[in-house]
């Protein structure tokens, strides 16, 4: 296919071992995310708003290692011991789940993950970039969450397959072998990627000022964090699609059917970006994004919820490689750590604000409120992105 044989040549053995990595690494994560919400609130009988705490923290851990190792990155001129470090820290949290008889373990076992996912994911983002062209970052990131959502994809149908053969209170079991795709997706990172060559540094400047960043990167920031103060964890999907009258195996074969299209589009989508514009990509993803948060909101038929995770997968794959190439084109490559580290970063921040709103939103109010919320700021953020872009003439 023309396609496979264009990813060979333009994109190199890097990005697709990278991607490897993340799709074993997702395997074993997703296995246990439709899972957890519900062991917390059946099993530990924790409460919405602890959810939303949990969640919180968790991505509000990574935020600050994002940021903190995307800079380390930079000033080291080093990549690979960051995501070797990190990949590794969210193998060893899987286990520890097992031994969760309280949400606070639970929090212990998210935060040791969310730290992993923090220190790797500036860097690892950074080493994509430079093992291949500019002009092949959109499918270089779409192809990287092609093969993370396959491995998303594959994950919840593990669990599936486990709860039948184990039983439905076997959490713990699938916790505990959760941890052998993580430790594969460890050994190929070891073994087959390489360092990228040093980034060059300019003269008596480190990669750590965070105003020399272009203005163009901060509006963007800034406008996308509108967006992303509605984007809650997608935990509260979970609980939403559990609260119409799912099993827990039906939940699963939804968020299946939701990381199946997202991984089936993913490189497509990163084709799209590079012919017709990211920017113009990203703006398409938020807007049925807000169609799906709006049905979400609005719906109680079960039948619906297939169709809503089906366009929710479209969101997926023209959203985080889309504004990973955009970032990418408004850094230069001596502070694309940082930018990127601070970029999701705040976003992290964000989603610990949006997710802690939420669980509070739907006890007091009801479960269509945070997707109320969701789907206004998604479409509010998708017009301010378009026509910041247009009024600067910004074409990338």
């Amino acid at each position: 296919m023309k396609i496979i044989e264009d990813l060979k040549k333009n994109l190199g053995k890097n990005i697709i071992f990278l991607g490897v990595v993340s799709g074993l690494t997702d395997i074993s994560s997703e296995m246990l995310y439709p899972v957890i919400p519900v062991f917390l609130t059946s099993v530990l009988n924790a409460p919405m708003s602890v959810v939303g705490l949990i969640e919180g923290i968790a991505e509000s851990t990574a935020s600050v290692l994002k940021i903190a190792g995307g800079w380390w990155s930079d000033k080291i001129s080093k990549r690979k011991p960051f995501v070797v470090g990190g990949y590794a820290l969210s193998a060893l949290a899987k286990p520890l789940m097992a031994l969760a008889f309280s949400w606070h373990f639970v929090l212990l076992a998210r935060f040791i993950d969310r730290v992993g996912k923090g220190v790797r994911t500036s860097a690892r983002d950074a080493l994509i970039s430079s093992s291949t062209g500019k002009e092949h970052w959109g499918k270089a990131f779409g192809f990287h969450r092609a093969m993370d959502t396959l491995g998303a994809a594959v994950g919840p149908l593990v669990a599936l397959l486990l709860f039948k053969l184990l039983g439905d209170g076997a959490y713990r079991q699938i916790f505990l072998i959760a941890f052998i795709p993580a430790v594969l997706g460890v050994l190929v990172l070891v073994y087959f990627v390489k360092e990228s060559a040093p980034v060059e540094k300019k003269e008596d400047k480190t990669a750590v000022e965070i105003k020399e960043l272009s203005g163009d990167f901060k509006i963007f920031t800034a406008l996308y964090l509108i967006f992303a103060l509605g984007n809650s964890s997608d935990a509260f999907l979970i609980l939403r699609t559990k609260s119409l009258g799912f099993t827990m195996g039906g939940v699963i074969l939804v968020y299946f059917g939701y990381n199946i299209i997202y991984a089936i589009l993913a490189t497509p989508a990163g084709y799209i970006a590079d012919r017709f514009g990211k920017i113009n990509s990203l703006v398409f993803g938020l807007a049925v994004f807000s169609l799906v948060y709006l049905g979400f909101a609005k719906n109680e038929s079960k039948s619906a919820v297939w169709l809503l995770f089906a366009a929710y997968g479209f969101y997926g794959a023209f959203s985080e490689g889309i504004y990973k190439a955009i970032i990418s084109h408004l850094s230069p490559s001596e502070k694309r750590a940082t930018a990127m580290g601070l970029f999701q970063g705040l976003l992290g921040f964000m989603l610990f604000f949006s997710s802690f709103l939420a669980g509070i939103l739907w006890e007091k109010y009801g479960a269509p409120a945070p997707f109320f919320i969701g789907s206004t700021t998604a479409i509010i953020s998708a017009i301010s992105i378009f026509f910041w872009s247009r009024l600067k003439g910004i074409k990338i």
